[in-house]
């Protein structure tokens, strides 16, 4: 294996000048950079990471705690933060919560103790202590996709609200006036956020929600089905089923199926957090999707800037509507809204 003074030689440079280089210090000429990365790629040469670290300080490493290895919304999510960071020049460690807050603190003290030069976290149940202690301590940190209220970290998430009244103005003009939500836990905010929207796009449209209407989740298939089969239970069911993640509209669709009912002829089915085999259910289901590749990358780098002494700013995108069957449409008026 080539070491940094075989690559020195190879370039004709000295050791000096190749750590420069590869710690992309700026008072190297142009001409020795080409020299030495040439070299470097000549020999295939691979800096030791472990000796770096203890010489910057810096391990080139990133974790990420996301709240739910088995949804496809995150599961998409880190895909995209583990390619950004590699083309930045980072690896990522992966942490799974599975939405409980002792979990997420496990995996944070765990990759604190790794020497992370800074963290990605989709915050489970509204936070944990140790995450609040490290946020506010100064670690290098990104919120993503859910915040903590009055937490001063830089966050990237998706703005749902206008996505939303979309679908309630398709569902209206569908001639759909009992709808009904399967909410997130309240202690997130994407959980409140989503409810808080809908609740306002009816009222815009002089459509009552009825707390009987308002089902509790926790962003798991098995409480789609329950709040789904209380729905069912009514003595005045609803006429749509808004589930406010995938999974949980997984478990409605269980739910409605269990009962020997048909989307969306019994019932419409719309969903949060479009997902790729959406497409593949019968009937194809109506969501909101949210541009989960871009908010990977965009966390990324907005981590990179905190690491790499740059004002790290917060980016909010917008989700967007994509009409499918699942609530009455013909195949005329599928459309993904702009």
């Amino acid at each position: 294996m080539a070491s940094i003074k075989d690559v020195a030689a190879e370039a004709g440079v000295s050791v000096a000048t190749v750590s420069r280089v590869l710690n992309d210090h700026p008072s190297v000429s142009p001409e020795a950079r080409a020299q030495v990365l040439a070299a470097v790629e000549a020999l295939g040469y691979r800096p030791n990471a472990v000796a770096r670290s203890l010489r910057t300080d810096q391990t080139r490493t990133l974790g990420l705690v996301i709240s739910d290895v088995l949804n496809p919304y995150f599961t998409e999510l880190a895909r995209s933060v583990e390619e950004e960071a590699r083309a930045l020049g980072y690896s990522v460690i992966i942490g799974n919560a599975d939405e409980r807050a002792d979990l997420q603190d496990h995996h944070i003290r765990t990759l604190l103790d790794r020497r992370i030069d800074g963290l990605l976290v989709s915050p489970a149940d509204g936070g944990s202590p140790l995450l609040l202690d490290a946020a506010r301590a100064g670690t290098p940190m990104v919120f993503v996709d859910r915040w903590i209220p009055g937490v001063e970290v830089p966050v990237v998430r998706a703005d749902g609200r206008a996505a939303v009244r979309d679908l309630v103005a398709h569902l209206h003009g569908l001639g759909h006036r009992r709808l009904a939500i399967i909410a997130g836990p309240a202690a997130t905010t994407t959980g409140s956020e989503r409810v808080e929207a809908f609740r306002d796009a009816l009222h815009e449209y002089r459509l009552p929600l009825p707390d009987a209407y308002i089902g509790q989740g926790d962003f798991q298939a098995d409480s789609g089905r329950r709040a789904t089969e209380g729905f069912l239970e009514l003595p005045e069911p609803p006429e749509v089923v808004f589930a406010a993640d995938n999974l949980m509209a997984l478990g409605a669709l269980d739910a409605i199926r269990a009962r020997g009912l048909r989307v969306p002829q019994d019932i419409a089915l719309a969903a949060f957090d479009d997902i790729p085999w959406f497409v593949h259910t019968d009937p194809p289901i109506t969501a909101i999707a949210q541009p989960t590749g871009d908010l990977g990358r965009a966390a990324v780098r907005a981590l990179a800037d905190r690491i790499e002494g740059r004002p790290p700013r917060s980016v909010t995108l917008p989700a967007r509507l994509v009409v499918r069957r699942s609530c009455g449409e013909d195949a005329s008026t599928q459309r993904s809204n702009p």
